[in-house]
């Protein structure tokens, strides 16, 4: 299927997910979050998730990550709607939010941080295939972003759903994940 096609299906698949059952599935993804070894990690850009797309919530998981890694630095994406990309903006118990015209919060009044000083990345997705390629929101925006990053940066989605098989349209510029935690599986690309 076409990322356009797996797009429909899965933004439709989330919004039929009732509050107890994302409640239920989020407490799942924790657990198989659990899991990862996260040693190296010292640096980890998330994102708010957006409520009006039911995306998993990655507060639980950063919360996780806080208490599991001494010094844990957190950034989160601050858009540029005109170029299609961000820039990574370090946070702290301080930083105030904003929603921007598509419905993402962001920090604000925050600094930038070098992309290639952040060793995990949540990304967003709305499914993936069994290579690592996801389906996002279709603007390129964490691909782009993710160019600029180490080599060996974590890539790691999180989705309610397990892989599909293929993804029939990526592209020479898409990224693929290195990791997806569903509620049953870690998966490996």
């Amino acid at each position: 299927m076409t990322k356009q096609e797996l797009r429909k299906i899965y933004r439709d698949k989330r919004q039929a997910l009732h509050g107890k059952d994302r409640l239920r599935l989020d407490d799942l993804l924790l657990l198989q979050f659990q899991q990862f070894n996260y040693n190296d990690i010292r640096t980890v850009l998330s994102y708010w998730p957006m409520s009006g797309q039911a995306e998993p919530n990655t507060h639980i998981l950063t919360g996780y990550l806080r208490h599991m890694v001494y010094d844990l630095r957190i950034a989160y994406p601050v858009s540029d709607l005109q170029q299609h990309s961000f820039t990574a903006h370090a946070i702290d118990e301080d930083t105030v939010y904003r929603t921007n015209a598509w419905g993402i919060t962001e920090p604000v009044n925050t600094q930038p941080i070098d992309p290639a000083r952040i060793d995990l990345v949540l990304v967003p997705m709305l499914v993936c295939d069994q290579r690592g390629y996801r389906v996002g929101y279709g603007k390129g925006f964490y691909d782009r972003f993710l160019q600029q990053c180490r080599k060996d940066v974590v890539k790691m989605g999180c989705c309610y759903f397990e892989p599909v098989e293929q993804i029939s349209d990526t592209h020479e510029f898409d990224v693929p994940l290195n990791y997806c935690i569903t509620p049953q599986h870690i998966y490996e690309f």
